[in-house]
């Protein structure tokens, strides 16, 4: 929703400037420059990088216009790492065996569904997990491979941002391109009367102005969106690395929680005694 009314300021402010210096609307109406400019961009993004990362643009977009991570995320996420860590200290790694194979059947895991839609974090709890339940590990060496793991992913993770971010970059560029098509389309017509003249520069320039407003008010926003997301999940996955290995130095399950809680920023944070209240009642 945030992106969203992000969008309306951005295009309502430049709309309404334009109409109160007497401007009319129907001039910015240029398919011509549009298909040149978006058409170029789409192309150049197609070129620049491999479908992978082309079809994770789009799933990325969409995360920002739905729900995500937010506040209740990281209290599921903690809850369910709570149940985890409980069957652990119960019962032993090994009894966590049906249900991170199979986590969409765990009666665990299916009790919460936010973290269980998020590919990314499940596959990081339960392929760790079934790495510790193979042999013991020292905390140090667990926390090591858990770092150049989530180094790895935000990497991975970051693709689709740097991709807007490049194209939107190069937008200005397009826009002058569609600009200076324009002017060679009113050469072409110079005989003409005078005021023809004057649509078809006005036209021309219209390319300018769609290539720096999609730059700076569409693409360079929605990578820093996409950026922020990833952020998000990678403290979410550090926050669930510092729970194991809390847990492998053998601290009580709640102080094992509470270590990954303090990685959280201050709008996801709960306070230890929220935390507490949150696992007493399971």
């Amino acid at each position: 929703m945030q992106v969203i009314i992000g969008f309306i300021i951005v295009f309502g402010c430049v709309l309404a400037g334009f109409l109160e210096a007497h401007g009319k609307v129907a001039a910015l109406w240029q398919p011509a420059e549009m298909i040149i400019i978006l058409g170029a961009a789409m192309g150049a993004m197609v070129v620049a990088n491999p479908a992978y990362v082309l079809k994770n643009i789009l799933v990325r977009i969409k995360m920002l216009f739905g729900k995500s991570y937010n506040k209740d995320f990281f209290k599921s996420l903690l809850e369910l790492m709570y149940e985890l860590l409980e069957v652990v200290r119960k019962d032993g790694i090994k009894k966590l065996d049906d249900h991170i194979e199979n986590p969409t059947g765990s009666d665990i895991f299916t009790r919460y569904p936010d973290v269980l839609k998020s590919n990314v974090m499940l596959a990081f709890i339960t392929d760790n997990l079934r790495m510790m339940a193979m042999g013991k590990m020292s905390h140090h060496d667990l926390e090591a491979a858990l770092d150049m793991e989530i180094e790895a992913l935000e990497e991975d993770l970051m693709r689709p941002s740097r991709a807007i971010g490049k194209t939107g970059e190069a937008m200005p560029g397009f826009g002058i391109v569609a600009a200076v098509l324009g002017i060679v389309v009113t050469m072409q017509n110079i005989g003409g009367p005078l005021t023809m003249i004057g649509v078809k520069v006005a036209a021309a320039l219209v390319g300018t102005f769609i290539g720096v407003l999609m730059s700076y008010g569409v693409f360079d926003p929605l990578s820093s969106s996409i950026a922020g997301l990833v952020h998000k999940e990678i403290m979410g996955l550090r926050m669930v690395s510092a729970v194991l290995v809390a847990q492998v130095q053998g601290k009580p399950t709640i102080l094992a929680l509470d270590a990954g809680r303090k990685l959280l920023h201050s709008e996801y944070k709960p306070t230890f005694v929220e935390m507490e209240g949150w696992m007493a009642r399971d």
